[in-house]
């Protein structure tokens, strides 16, 4: 009887959990000691590590009981659901005897607030604390921190968790304020302000003492919720890039909202899941990080809004054909790497190929690198690039139409999953 109950715990709050994508563990470098459970990064499936292992976490909630009433959340107080809650130690050692028998390689952990805020969060804590101290587990860990904690609290998160999240939930503080009222920006700041300074801090003193205890070593992250509230990619990614910017964040999370209500201040049910949005979001969050682009060079007042039909990188260069050809033979590495159809790899494969001889497009493709894009845009021996007098509408519907299949496919398989 008791198993059946935990099974039934575990189907309504898996279930619940789905809606949190923020669940990389990437950035963790845990190892395993002698006589433990357990090595951060070394799993099989649902998520990556930051060298692109894949790794399998149980991502529960530890309840849905929750005492907000945000209009977005499935969990939310009014809404008619069954309710369930899980023990610290039941979590514990559904942990334990789900890594035993391989099927997972960590625990991403969420909670919907009971009573209040440090009332959960310690509940959340203390499970991380019996993992690492009672079973000397050293997988890998992602608490959800509870807006309102207490400092205390949320450093002994920190000194058990591998990853912190304060989730911002919506964009803006007006669509915050729009459809979770109880709720405000601030909570949520002040947590990840005292997280970002206690990692800095953490880090300056292992350099000292090598006997620091590690702190969140892979950081904190967020989320957003994408399409509920009705902002534009300006104002989502003009949020990401203060966060990146000002609390030091290793990740943020877009997640298309998924209508779960009939509340007029949302998207109706039946509404398109932004899944291709979604998309776009994160392209344009990869370009900001790791391709040295500013936002306003994405998304700005004269183009609030990503093109659905291309990727973001692809719209800046026909926004901005004054810059092509690039001449790879010739040209930096800062402007290699903006060039459509060449990543952050490739760009480093082609300066570290062409101190040997010029490059041909033949060298190109052997590289790994499609001529599809970057042949409108590219000039190097042997080859100038096609039509680049052309209007840039025009060279968007030649690459378009010579990968309007896959795309085509693509989309209607990720649109099929909800």
């Amino acid at each position: 009887m008791a198993d059946d109950r935990i099974k039934e715990k575990l189907e309504i709050l898996a279930d619940a959990a789905k809606y949190d994508v923020s669940c990389s563990s990437s950035g963790s470098d845990r190892k395993n000691k002698k006589g433990g459970l357990g090595n951060t990064g070394a799993g099989i499936c649902h998520t990556y590590t930051e060298d692109g292992r894949c790794v399998s976490l149980l991502k529960i909630l530890l309840t849905n009981h929750c005492i907000f009433d945000c209009a977005y959340c499935v969990s939310r107080r009014s809404n008619d659901i069954k309710r369930a809650a899980f023990t610290v130690q039941e979590v514990v050692d559904l942990t334990i005897n789900f890594y035993r028998r391989n099927y997972i390689e960590g625990l991403f952990l969420s909670s919907g607030i009971f009573k209040n805020a440090d009332y959960t969060m310690e509940r959340l804590v203390l499970i991380a604390k019996k993992l690492r101290q009672e079973h000397n587990f050293n997988g890998y860990i992602h608490l959800k921190t509870i807006p309102g904690a207490s400092d205390d609290l949320l450093n002994e998160a920190g000194l058990y968790a591998d990853r912190l999240s304060v989730n911002l939930e919506i964009p803006t503080e007006t669509g915050l304020k729009l459809l979770a009222p109880e709720k405000n920006r601030k909570d949520m700041d002040v947590p990840m302000d005292y997280l970002k300074n206690q990692i800095i801090r953490t880090k300056e003193e292992k350099k000292i003492f090598r006997s620091t205890p590690k702190f969140a070593p892979a950081g904190q992250s967020t989320q957003m919720i994408i399409g509920a509230s009705g902002e534009s990619d300006m104002h989502i990614m003009k949020t990401a890039d203060h966060y990146y910017s000002q609390y030091n964040l290793k990740r943020v999370y877009y997640s298309g909202y998924i209508p779960i209500s009939n509340d007029n201040r949302l998207p109706g049910l039946g509404s398109d899941v932004p899944v291709i949005r979604e998309n776009r979001l994160y392209q344009s969050d990869w370009l900001l990080r790791f391709y040295g682009f500013k936002r306003d060079e994405i998304v700005n007042e004269r183009h609030p809004n990503l093109d659905l039909d291309i990727d973001p990188k692809l719209g800046w260069a026909l926004r901005n054909m004054h810059q092509f050809p690039v001449d790879i033979n010739r040209a930096p590495y800062e402007a290699i790497v903006r060039v459509p159809g060449i990543g952050v790899t490739s760009a480093k494969k082609i300066v570290a190929a062409r101190r040997f001889g010029a490059l041909r497009m033949e060298h190109l493709q052997k590289i790994g690198i499609s001529a599809n894009k970057v042949r409108y845009f590219i000039s190097c021996q042997g080859f100038v690039p096609l039509m680049s007098d052309r209007p840039a509408e025009m060279i968007k519907h030649y690459i378009l139409a010579a990968s309007h299949t896959k795309y085509k496919k693509v989309f209607n398989q990720q649109l099929t999953l909800f």
